[in-house]
């Protein structure tokens, strides 16, 4: 759809380019943390609520939170600096407005209140300017039906805190161009967002589809008698593997909110999004959860939630599951998302270790349409009647047609395997292996177990392959450890946790095994099992601002991936000892100079240094490297052993291609090219 002025001239903003200036209305958490992430990216931002005390205090915590930012090194002192002067304070709606070219409004989530917002705005914004509505549920297409200039209104629905989190819902009301669609999503991914377009405008748009709906069927699963509230957590947390249980979540976000934006679903999507009344009763009690003091769990007088690992239950899974499919294909067969961008919704917006596309094929769709089907024949309620896409999947095979691994194409570069958590390619004989979970800081579950030693075997086997380079998704986490919750899932059972270690211990013994460089590319958090999983490499770079550190004591615990014996031959037992048995952080300054880590490097130039070295070392002699790295190894524990190693090595190379090539080079003052011959 093409756009234009009322006087038919085209409209200024419509290239990400032609933004400059980001007016923020409302400098509440959500508004003042929108301001921020604007300022940052380099935009002039105006900032604006309806009164000094309110406008005042939201700018104070954009100074606080840029000052936090800058003393974590996650910026420098004058990036904080500059993008604190690039924000402005206004109370007065019509200067806040004065050369925006895109204006955002957060005000509260009340249609009456942003409708009345908008009836101002229309009078003083810049005829070219873009508005968007940062709303979790309310109608794109009924707000943008206020103004003048609906097909260039969308919604946009960041995730609180706006800083920190990664996700952000696009979202198109009925009249809204692709071309504003296209301009937003451009300006989010210039924050550093990652957006997600919802086509339609559907109340709750993508995660508050799939996350409120799941709320209030833990609380009809209470309310009905079938669980209690500590076996409903303990499944949705150790189980199902989510980042809290049901009630831990509602009542971290307040009861209020989830439960009002039920009521708005109720009110435009019919029964089947009728609220518990367990929820009605908190939110009339006053009882919101955290922010009151006490909601499902007592945060005043009890311990808040205390959360067994071993309550957990296989009917509470499967229904709660069933749920969730069910909304999932309502989204997919109403053309309101696609099943990759669900996925990558839920698993950004929410934590969850996987998408509840991928958790609901991995159950199987059969089982979750039967037990839709019995519980709509029990108790009549809309809410499990199963939708027709999702019985559709089901005779398909699964949302993916059977795939339930949910991969897409992000396999190694010659097509060899497809990988789910991680991301796998080759390149200038580099296989560059990077832990794909940035929505749970890269922790490492057995799924990464798996997928790593798959990956490790086929690069080995790969004679294109010289060097092997380790990283993780994102700049916050190398990776923050194991992933805590899938292990508790496993409840006190030592068997389980025998093999768990084993896995992990046999895992990273492949890196250090291999006969090709390692190197572990290190960025922001370096933890317990990350930490052990970089200590299985051969090399380490570590960005300026990382942490490692093995804390598994801290939970009485202990390193269980092979960190006990490896870290202690890298750092010598002493330094090993203090790691592990004092279970602090360190930066990456002190392990440098504790010999774990080989180089220091500044943030931006972690990549390209590390990538520098792996190419470096995969220029070098193949068979040479080999036996190097084994004469090492058996020397270890066995001197003799080693220098019986070193001793075949060096015969062997002396009949060899690439020593003749090296020696050539050298009398030539050349560079040699090694081939492994």
């Amino acid at each position: 759809m093409e756009t234009f002025n009322h006087d038919g001239s085209d409209p200024q903003v419509s290239q990400l380019e032609d933004v400059q200036r980001v007016t923020v209305l409302g400098a509440g958490n959500m508004g003042h943390g929108i301001a921020e992430v604007a300022a940052l990216a380099g935009y002039d931002v105006s900032l604006r609520d309806i009164n000094d005390e309110l406008v005042q205090e939201g700018y104070d915590q954009i100074e606080w939170s840029l000052g936090k930012l800058a003393e974590k090194d996650r910026i420098g002192d004058d990036e904080a600096d500059a993008a604190l002067d690039r924000v402005e304070a206004f109370v007065d709606l019509e200067a806040a407005l004065d050369g925006a070219d895109v204006v955002v409004e957060v005000v509260p989530e009340k249609m009456p209140i942003k409708k009345d917002v908008y009836d101002e705005v229309v009078e003083h914004a810049p005829e070219e300017a873009v508005f968007v509505t940062n709303t979790s549920s309310l109608s794109i297409t009924e707000l943008s039906e206020v103004t003048d200039r609906p097909e260039r209104f969308c919604g946009i629905h960041f995730f609180n805190p706006p800083v920190r989190m990664d996700l952000v819902e696009v979202i198109s009301g009925k009249h809204t161009s692709d071309e504003t669609l296209d301009l937003i999503e451009g300006l989010a991914e210039s924050m550093g967002k990652t957006p997600v377009r919802v086509r339609k405008d559907s109340p709750g748009f993508i995660v508050n589809r799939i996350l409120v709906p799941l709320m209030n069927e833990a609380a009809w699963i209470v309310e009905s008698g079938d669980a209690d509230i500590e076996t409903v957590d303990s499944t949705t947390k150790f189980d199902m593997g989510l980042p809290m249980g049901s009630f831990e979540l509602a009542d971290q976000v307040g009861i209020d909110v989830g439960y009002h934006v039920l009521e708005y679903m109720h009110e435009v999507l019919g029964d089947a999004y009728r609220p518990c009344p367990l929820l009605g009763e908190k939110v009339e009690a006053e009882n919101l959860g955290k922010k009151t003091g006490k909601g499902f769990y007592d945060y005043e007088d009890g311990d808040g939630a205390q959360i067994p690992s071993d309550a957990i239950d296989a009917d509470v899974r499967r229904r709660l599951l069933a749920v969730m499919a069910n909304e999932t294909a309502g989204l997919i067969g109403n053309d309101v998302a696609d099943v990759d961008d669900i996925d990558e919704a839920v698993k950004l917006g929410a934590g969850f270790p996987d998408g509840p596309a991928k958790l609901a094929d991995a159950e199987g769709l059969d089982s979750l349409v039967e037990t839709l089907d019995t519980l709509a024949e029990e108790t009549g309620e809309a809410r499990y009647e199963a939708t027709d896409y999702l019985r559709e999947a089901a005779k398909s095979g699964g949302f993916r047609g059977g795939d339930a691994s949910g991969a897409d194409d992000a396999g190694d570069a010659e097509g060899g395997a497809d990988y789910e958590v991680l991301n796998v390619e080759v390149d200038e004989r580099v296989g560059h292996v990077e832990i794909d979970r940035p929505h749970r800081m890269n922790t490492i579950s057995g799924e990464v177990l798996d997928e790593l030693a798959d990956a490790i075997d086929r690069l080995d086997a790969d004679d294109d392959v010289r060097a092997i380079l380790l990283s993780g998704a994102g700049d916050r986490a190398f990776s923050a450890g194991a992933d805590v919750q899938s292990m508790a899932a496993g409840g006190a059972d030592p068997i389980h946790a025998v093999e768990l270690s084993r896995q992990g211990q046999q895992t990273f013994g492949k890196l250090e095994e291999s006969d090709k460089p390692v190197v572990a590319a290190i960025d922001g958090y370096c933890l317990g099992g990350g930490m052990e999983l970089a200590t299985a490499a051969d090399m380490r770079i570590a960005s300026e601002r990382s942490e490692l550190g093995q804390p598994e004591l801290d939970l009485g615990l202990l390193p269980g991936w092979g960190g006990t014996q490896r870290l202690a031959r890298i750092v010598g037992e002493g330094r090993a000892k203090e790691i592990i048995l004092t279970a602090d952080r360190y930066d990456a300054e002190t392990m440098a100079d504790y010999d774990f880590v080989n180089e220091v490097v500044p943030d931006d130039e972690l990549d390209d240094r590390a990538r520098e070295l792996a190419e470096q070392l995969a220029g070098g002699p193949p068979i040479a490297q080999k036996y190097t790295k084994r004469a090492i190894h058996a020397g270890r524990t066995d001197n003799e052993a080693g220098l019986e190693v070193e001793s075949m090595g060096f015969g062997h190379v002396m009949n060899t291609d690439d020593l003749m090539e090296g020696v050539t080079a050298f009398m030539g003052d050349g560079e040699p090219e090694f081939e492994g011959k």
